[in-house]
């Protein structure tokens, strides 16, 4: 009788473990598409921006914010027909009743109007070389996690961040030809990945329980209707607003940025919730490898020697985040 309740017992314990692993893989999978759809929409947005009337938009605020308005707020609208489709619009008003709720709208404001908007700038001063810097919010949601929601990181972890952050100088060594707001622009995208880095504790707490679908639905609408209704006009870009609609062509890119955005932000979301705000963090900054990739391939970025050791720099380092890869050879030899 002792013999068969151990027996069940050791099934359920592998049961558990499988149902474990499961969960993490799950979520490592969520981290690595989030990073790679955030290139797609980093990529798309500049080819949008270089449609007129944002091609020509007289300051430095005006068209990136334009951009950042409608990328989210055509993202949260295709998310709504989703959850509407899923039965989930209810959830939507009921989750911002709710504490969960309250505390990832304080997120949706750091990541959206502020992040997105400082991150847009960065890329229309400093082009693809924005995109790694921004990708230290990695360092910054591992730092903020361990502050505000005690998930101290390991050795590997933090070894793992530093690579990313080194990967990131890497490829900002050599400043690019006709860029003389190079450095403003450098600065923008790391005023992104400070608040980005925020928002993936704010997200990493709510998301555990809040339905992400929701909750990253309510991200892009109020970040999209924020930027559109507040900072468009603060910044003196109303025309060039309704100049950008009445286009069409710079509008169906941002159409198609949006939805890689609202995949990406899905996937981000799940991560943070299912593996933890640094890992899911640092799957999700390999966006600066792709982005950067896209880039060259799309816009006919410039290759440089650094570039291309800082974007492999940092995927090894996010690598390192997500797990020990002497796990590898530990399987090899089974």
């Amino acid at each position: 009788m002792e013999s068969g309740k151990n027996i069940s017992c050791t099934s359920a314990d592998v049961k558990m473990e499988q149902a474990k692993k499961g969960f993490r893989v799950k979520g490592i999978s969520n981290g690595i598409i989030s990073g790679i759809t955030y290139g797609i929409y980093s990529t798309l947005v500049v080819v949008a921006s270089g449609y007129d009337p944002l091609v020509s938009a007289a300051g430095f605020l005006a068209a990136p914010f334009v951009c950042s308005g409608l990328n989210d707020f055509f993202a949260g609208i295709l998310l709504l027909f989703y959850n509407a489709k899923q039965g989930r619009l209810k959830e939507l008003t009921r989750t911002l009743h709710t504490k969960p709720g309250k505390l990832l709208v304080i997120g949706f404001l750091l990541g959206g109007p502020i992040a997105n908007g400082a991150y847009l700038v960065g890329l229309a001063m400093a082009g693809a070389y924005a995109i790694p810097i921004s990708a230290t919010c990695s360092l910054f949601g591992a730092l903020f996690s361990w502050i505000f929601l005690k998930q101290k990181p390991t050795a590997r972890i933090v070894l793992g961040m530093v690579v990313v952050v080194a990967g990131a100088i890497t490829i900002n060594m050599v400043k690019p030809e006709g860029a003389p707001n190079f450095t403003l622009g450098i600065i923008c995208a790391l005023i992104a990945a400070i608040a980005w880095g925020l928002e993936g504790v704010f997200s990493s707490f709510g998301g555990a329980m809040i339905d992400t679908d929701v909750a990253v639905n309510l991200r892009q609408l109020i970040s999209g209707l924020v930027v559109l209704i507040i900072v468009v006009p603060a910044v003196g870009a109303f025309n060039l607003l309704f100049g950008t609609l009445a286009a069409v062509t710079p509008v169906l890119w941002l159409v198609l940025s949006g939805l890689s955005a609202a995949v990406s932000f899905l996937t981000w979301y799940k991560a943070n919730a299912m593996v933890g705000t640094a890992i899911g963090m640092s799957l999700n900054v390999t966006y600066a490898f792709w982005g950067v990739l896209f880039s060259v391939i799309f816009l006919g970025q410039t290759l440089t020697p650094t570039m291309v050791i800082g974007s492999i720099i940092i995927v090894i380092g996010a690598i390192l985040v997500t797990m020990n890869p002497l796990d590898l050879f530990k399987k090899g030899a089974e």
